[in-house]
């Protein structure tokens, strides 16, 4: 692949506060929503600058979580984003990477009379069925990124290559998916299935775990990938590179490393297709700086197949 990057900008809520950690991206009405790791509001982008979305209600009183304040360990950390369908209508569906309890809901996110509303419901008993069919401990659960890919809803697992925890994937049938998030049925009952493990590479002896998934016209999926020095899910290492990486029926069929941006290694956490032409797809990319007091990044990317 060859990956270029078309344009880079800095994302602010409407008060001016910065996007913080920003961890996936879809389409959303007439915008696009950009979730947050350590936040328990979305950004709604119509126009610039975006509108807060509430997601998740306020865990003791809380809307953000940061390190420094003590309280990381309560951030929702909603890694995935799908666009999918309820009754007839779109819809977001937002999920948590798992590992911890605050970390195992989902978010329904629908517009009502125009407006948005997200239904929350804890899903823990499927994370367990999710570490059981990928043979890892729940506790390094982190499940970053999904997409619709023909018929199924691929929950991708990032692993933690550097602690011997290789990247992976299930399948969850859609509808189902759904009506467990609607309240409909209960969490367990979601099927999972086609277990998958994957080895996307290395930076400099860094495995690569993914980031986000993105499928495309063409059945292939494009993953973002990123070599982070961490010893489990839930804490912060050195990320000495990202990649995006080409998969075809499973089979890593391409690793190319994305471009620096001032010189530094863009930790891209969530993808959405903008268009696409026989030759080339054009993405936007969100990045997570890892500052809370800095704007998370969105980079246009028009990818040469």
């Amino acid at each position: 692949m060859q990956i270029h990057v078309e344009g880079v900008d800095r994302l602010r809520l409407a008060d001016g506060s910065p996007v913080r950690a920003a961890s996936a991206v879809t389409p959303f009405g007439d915008g696009f929503l950009v979730a947050q790791d350590d936040a328990t509001h979305g950004a709604w982008f119509r126009s610039r600058p975006a509108d807060a979305v509430r997601l998740l209600p306020a865990v003791d009183g809380l809307d953000v979580f940061e390190n420094a304040s003590g309280t990381k360990h309560l951030k929702p950390d909603l890694e995935a984003a799908c666009a999918v369908d309820v009754d007839g209508a779109p819809a977001v569906l937002l999920l948590g990477s798992g590992s911890l309890a605050a970390r195992m809901r989902w978010s329904l996110l629908r517009l009502v009379a125009g407006r948005p509303e997200a239904l929350v419901t804890d899903m823990a008993p499927l994370y367990a069925a999710v570490a059981d069919a990928l043979a890892i401990p729940p506790e390094v659960l982190n499940l970053e990124g999904a997409c619709l890919v023909g018929d199924v809803l691929r929950w991708y697992h990032r692993g933690i290559p550097a602690a011997g925890v290789p990247a992976g994937s299930v399948d969850l049938e859609p509808a189902a998916a759904v009506a467990a998030a609607l309240g409909r049925t209960p969490p367990g009952s979601v099927a999972v299935s086609n277990p998958r493990h994957y080895t996307l590479g290395e930076v400099d002896g860094v495995g690569l775990g993914i980031t986000d998934a993105v499928a495309l016209a063409d059945g292939t999926v494009l993953l973002s990938a990123a070599a982070e020095d961490s010893p489990n899910p839930r804490d912060d290492g050195p990320v000495v590179g990202s990649a995006l990486v080409r998969l075809d029926d499973h089979l890593v069929r391409d690793m190319t490393p994305l471009p620096l941006v001032d010189g530094r290694v863009c930790k891209v956490e969530g993808l959405m297709v903008l268009d696409a032409d026989p030759v080339s797809t054009r993405l936007l990319a969100v990045v997570d700086v890892d500052e809370p007091d800095v704007p998370s990044l969105a980079m246009r990317l028009r990818v040469r197949h």
